[in-house]
């Protein structure tokens, strides 16, 4: 009995051995690739993801462990069922991450938008510059959108967003290099002082003394948790997203 106990309480250490390691790479790529800066919780994938990870590290486990008989015939097709399911969950909770990462953060009038994968509008493909044709299978790139010089456009891209909710941030064939933004970054970029009213001055300080060459701030509009991109005004550089509210 003891040794029946003891083989599977160590199947039992094993499996949540493998699904603890496979949690924390997922966890690392994640937070650290897909989601960096706080845009985890601009996207609001937290719970998400803490989903995946029950999933992955305890009911895996606890389910092998309790179906774990030394010599049952069948234990190792109940064991590659368990396995199988549990790989097929986290496959599909991965791909479901994936979809909704953000992959462009785009500079537009005076403020940056979060877009995700799955938002972003691939109708005129043919019309969209090679660089911005696939987004990048690491970190959200920054970029800046071109304004229609035809007024026309500019009405239907007006009414697009106040009726559809459709952005020009979501029409790659309306990205530019991010380089272009930068004159109307330095321009526009509000003063660090304002981000006092919406947020916890503690707060704020702490934040601006780990970053002290930020000079100025810009608004980022996101679909859960709008966040706060710090500038270097006199640069007109990005130096980090910030979890600070940018406005009421």
């Amino acid at each position: 009995m003891n040794y029946v106990l003891s083989k599977r309480l160590r199947f039992f250490l094993g499996h949540l051995g493998i699904s603890c390691l496979i949690a924390f790479i997922i966890l690392v790529w994640v937070f650290f690739i897909w989601y960096p800066s706080s845009l985890a919780t601009a996207v609001g994938v937290i719970n998400i993801f803490l989903l995946i990870l029950a999933i992955d590290i305890i009911i895996g486990p606890v389910l092998g462990f309790l179906v774990y008989k030394e010599g049952k015939k069948t234990l190792k097709f109940d064991l590659s069922v368990i396995i199988i399911l549990q790989i097929s969950a986290l496959f599909f909770g991965i791909l479901s991450i994936e979809k909704g990462r953000p992959v462009w953060l785009v500079y537009n009038v005076d403020r940056f938008e979060l877009v995700r994968k799955n938002e972003t509008i691939t109708e005129h493909l043919e019309q969209v510059k090679p660089q911005f044709k696939q987004p990048s299978w690491l970190k959200p790139q920054y970029i800046a959108v071109e304004f229609a010089k035809d007024k026309k456009q500019r009405e239907d891209d007006m009414f697009a967003e106040v009726l559809g909710g459709i952005s020009i941030a979501q029409k790659p064939e309306r990205y530019i290099d991010f380089d272009h933004a930068i004159p109307q970054i330095k321009q526009r970029a509000k003063n660090v002082k304002e981000l006092e009213q919406y947020n916890d001055i503690q707060q704020v300080q702490k934040i601006l003394h780990k970053y002290p060459e930020a000079t100025g701030y810009v608004p980022l509009k996101a679909n859960a948790v709008d966040m706060t991109v710090l500038i270097n005004k006199e640069k007109g550089e990005v130096v980090k997203i910030v979890d600070l509210r940018p406005w009421k």
